[in-house]
């Protein structure tokens, strides 16, 4: 179906059900405005995986978007396809990069970081444990974000007391109501924080990834290592991505259980797995809602005649290709842990699937098995409909969410006489 306006995405993310609907309707791809850029959504999810795995796409607007230069200067979103890292990467240069960051997230390396992935959690299970009874306590706040920032702090060196310098930055980079002079100046600040990093691990090198990155850079001469800017921005996409993402999948995990008793139900009488919960969770609620951003190398004939022209923007629009009816039925957007397939585009497809899905599982299953093992009569402390959405196009996360761990002490009421108590 031609549609002759195209179809604007909200920046505060405050319908995505709605609009996943509107772009369905709209059929496999359709003209959309994303802050004021005019790209190709793509909802459905078999053209979605075509394109994802289709070399005439590509992830670098450098080379493939001749609206590049002046975009980046505009944009909010400039950073996304302004960064040189594997993430932007095409072709020869993807596998380059990829190849040097892989072993970071290798099986035997994941596998080992599942004790600090547990004490972790223990340990803010342990402090939510001194919350009193009946009092509110913002979950978003105090378990979905500390633990992949103090994951991806482990895994990339980045000292304790540091890591709160990040937290705000990478929000803001996921942010699409900031104004294009705000996200400059955040980022701005972003690389600031990554090079004193940087500067920090030449000085004294660790058993991290940070300091692996930089050896790379210095070691090769060859020209197969890392330039100055693929480093930092390799930095940039690893602790963006390792960290915000997983904040979300958290959030809605939780958030999904509590408000559907009879699915936690089924987790607890043993007819499905917290390792179901994610899953379901990435399938109907993805982390990332909307990914910007790919383009045509060259001309691209749709299967219903549309064309996507060469270096037209291509958007992502994971969330409404995993609830697609075309893919999971009519009861698409119903969450059902027991669900015998719930595949889903969670974590991209193709040559960009990201790397960190292993660890991501892992840290969400972790903390879901303690949180509900810990705190098995925990609710959610406000009607469900009033939780905000964090105000982003690309983050699917809310911006609190508050629960009550336990229920009110019980309390027991005296009538008195004289100076005699009785009941």
């Amino acid at each position: 179906m031609s549609h002759a306006l195209p179809f604007v995405i909200d920046p505060a993310g405050a319908d995505r059900y709605a609009e996943y609907r509107a772009l369905r309707e709209r059929g496999p791809a359709t003209l959309v405005d994303i802050l004021g850029l005019r790209a190709w959504a793509v909802s459905d999810p078999t053209l979605l995986k075509a394109l994802l795995t289709d070399p005439a796409v590509s992830k670098n607007g450098r080379a493939h978007y001749p609206a590049f230069q002046q975009t980046v200067g505009t944009w909010p979103l400039a950073l996304w396809i302004e960064v040189q890292s594997m993430f932007t990467a095409y072709g020869a240069d993807h596998r380059r990069l990829r190849r040097m960051v892989a072993p970071a997230f290798g099986a035997r390396r994941i596998a080992a970081l599942a004790p600090t992935i547990r004490s972790l959690v223990t340990a803010l299970l342990d402090d939510l444990a001194t919350v009193p009874p009946g009092q509110v306590a913002d979950l978003r706040e105090r378990l979905a974000y500390p633990l992949p920032i103090a994951v991806i702090g482990h895994l990339m060196g980045v000292p304790e007391e540091r890591r709160d310098d990040f937290r705000q930055l990478v929000d803001n980079v996921f942010d699409s109501t900031l104004t294009p002079e705000q996200a400059m100046a955040n980022t701005v600040l972003l690389y600031e924080t990554i090079d004193r990093l940087i500067a920090a691990k030449r000085e004294e090198p660790g058993d991290d990834m940070t300091s692996l990155l930089i050896a790379a850079r210095d070691e090769e001469s060859d020209g197969t290592g890392f330039t100055d800017v693929e480093l930092r921005d390799t930095m940039i996409l690893m602790i963006s991505a390792g960290y915000e993402t997983t904040v979300n999948v958290i959030d809605q995990a939780v958030f999904t259980m509590l408000t559907s008793p009879d699915q936690l139900d089924l987790v607890r009488a043993g007819r499905a797995t917290w390792e179901d919960v994610v899953e379901e969770t990435l399938r109907a609620e993805p982390a990332v809602k909307y990914l910007p951003l790919r383009f045509a190398v060259t001309d691209l004939e749709l299967p219903d005649g549309q064309v996507i022209a060469a270096g037209d923007p291509i958007l992502a629009a994971y969330g409404a290709a995993n609830r697609h009816p075309d893919w999971h039925g009519p009861d698409a957007d119903a969450f059902d842990v027991t669900r015998a397939v719930k595949d889903h585009l969670a974590f991209g497809h193709g040559v960009h699937f990201c790397l960190g899905a292993p660890l991501a599982r892992l840290e969400v299953a972790e903390a879901l098995r303690q949180l509900f093992e810990r705190f098995p009569d925990m609710t959610l402390a406000a009607p469900a409909d009033t939780l905000r959405p964090v105000p982003s196009l690309i983050s699917n996360g809310h911006r609190e969410l508050p629960v009550r761990l336990r229920s009110h002490p019980m309390v027991t009421t005296r009538a008195h006489s004289g100076g005699e108590s009785g009941t």
